[in-house]
């Protein structure tokens, strides 16, 4: 790896570290980023976030408008501020969690909700931007471990000057992997703003508590448009899902601690294995996978992952945990819903099961995770969630259902979805404890 510099001041030139890697076939948005990070370095403050908010926002943006974002209509607002509230209404009865008080803005546009929700996308996914740039930054300032840097000059240079020199390499490349992750995340982001068809249909929190439930009323038309359903029973339907999972994270705040601490442990257990990358590349040239005279090539193999660390345990029982949250969050809305509404919306069978499709078949949200981390959550494993709700249901009640949410502790392991009494039975404390003595 070789990275160039100007002789005598002893200062980095970015514009040529920059050069190298758009000839790697790196992007000009990410580009432009990095460039963003690297003129401020000096001036950033410890700890700074890797992840910009306003870089995922411009990002976002421009895959937003790739599909336009219209303004809401005052029929928009009345129509799904209707639905809002019946559905209010039905789930009062079904679960313990309280609504919150209706927002005067039922209906958001694809823009509001992508500013309501950059904190939290931000706040979640910062501990893998960090895990992956700390690796990359270990791996050039470990001497035991470090990449030959070739610094012009270098000859030249005290090994104070030198050891100086390559601290500030690990610091750029450590902003740069900032501004990779956040090029991924600002495009994941803007895919979602165009399909989701309401403020928590991402099934993650990432709004306020107080926010309130939300739908997007131009994606709800393209989710509807050929399933020959009446509207207002598509709105109903939504608003229900939406409706759950409001209430289920606003009662829950712990959630978004929860699967940001399981991303935490995933990213601290990232390490860059220099010894293997170097012998999967000589495999992979040997083999034609890789054009050594194609920088294009080096990339795209990297972006596929080809030279990707084996997992730690500990990495790999994060992201168990990950998807299984993810997966009992999904299967306690769609048993939720059902529960009041299978009965009492006619089309609800086809409405349920085009939402699940969809969800297995083209879900951003599914594509985002699988690029960030590695991790997909199973449409059977979903299945599986929501049949374990029902029966937690059938052996406590709606209300004891719904209190396994209040611990964390309480969250089932995948062998746990199969029998639910069992699992009951092995984190319940009996309120007679004689039996023990």
């Amino acid at each position: 790896m070789s990275f160039g510099f100007l002789p005598g001041d002893g200062q980095p030139d970015f514009e040529a570290l920059l050069k190298q890697f758009s000839e790697m076939g790196i992007d000009s948005q990410t580009l432009a980023g990095a460039k963003s990070f690297i003129e401020n370095m000096h001036s950033s403050t410890p700890n700074q976030n890797l992840i910009n908010q306003s870089m995922l926002r411009q990002i976002a943006k421009k895959i937003i408008a790739t599909k336009s974002d219209l303004p809401i209509g005052v029929s928009d607002q009345d129509q799904l501020s209707q639905s809002i509230a019946i559905a209010n209404t039905w789930l009062d009865t079904e679960i313990l969690f309280p609504a919150s008080t209706l927002p005067s803005d039922s209906a958001w546009s694809k823009g509001t909700w992508l500013d309501e929700s950059l904190a939290g996308w931000q706040s979640l996914i910062e501990p893998l931007a960090t895990g992956m740039a700390d690796a990359l930054a270990q791996v050039v300032s470990n001497p035991a471990t470090a990449l030959p840097i070739e610094l012009a000059g270098q000859l030249d240079q005290s090994p104070e000057q030198q050891e100086a020199m390559k601290q500030m390499v690990a610091k750029l490349l450590r902003s740069f992997m900032g501004t990779l992750i956040a090029n991924q995340l600002g495009q994941g982001i803007g895919l979602l703003a165009n399909s989701i068809t309401s403020a928590n249909d991402v099934a993650i929190p990432l709004l306020k508590p107080d926010s309130g439930p939300h739908l997007i009323p131009q994606n709800i038309l393209e989710w509807s448009d050929g399933l020959g359903i009446e509207k207002s029973e598509v709105n109903l339907y939504l608003a229900l899902r939406e409706v759950a999972a409001s209430r289920l994270f606003a009662k829950n705040t712990w959630l978004h601690t929860y699967l940001r601490d399981a991303i935490t442990t995933y990213g601290k257990g990232i390490t860059i294995d220099v010894d293997s990358i170097t012998r999967q590349a000589e495999e992979a040239i040997s083999a034609g996978q890789i054009d050594i005279n194609n920088p294009q090539a080096i990339n795209i193999a990297l972006n596929s992952g080809l030279f990707t660390p084996q997992q730690t345990p500990a990495q790999e029982l994060a992201l168990t945990k990950l998807e299984m949250t993810l997966a009992l969050i999904e299967g306690w809305i769609d048993h939720v819903v059902s529960q009041v509404a299978g009965d009492r919306i006619p089309s609800f069978s086809a409405l349920i099961e085009n939402s699940r499709r969809r969800r297995a078949t083209s879900s951003p949200m599914q594509q985002l995770f699988a690029s960030l981390l590695g991790l997909e959550v199973s449409p059977r494993k979903m299945r599986e969630a929501s049949a374990f709700w029902s029966e937690v249901k059938n052996l406590r009640g709606a209300d004891g259902r719904d209190k396994c949410w209040e611990d964390p502790a309480f969250l089932p392991m995948p062998k746990d979805l199969a029998d639910a009494k069992a699992f009951l039975d092995s984190v319940t404390v009996p309120d007679d404890l004689s039996g023990l003595l």
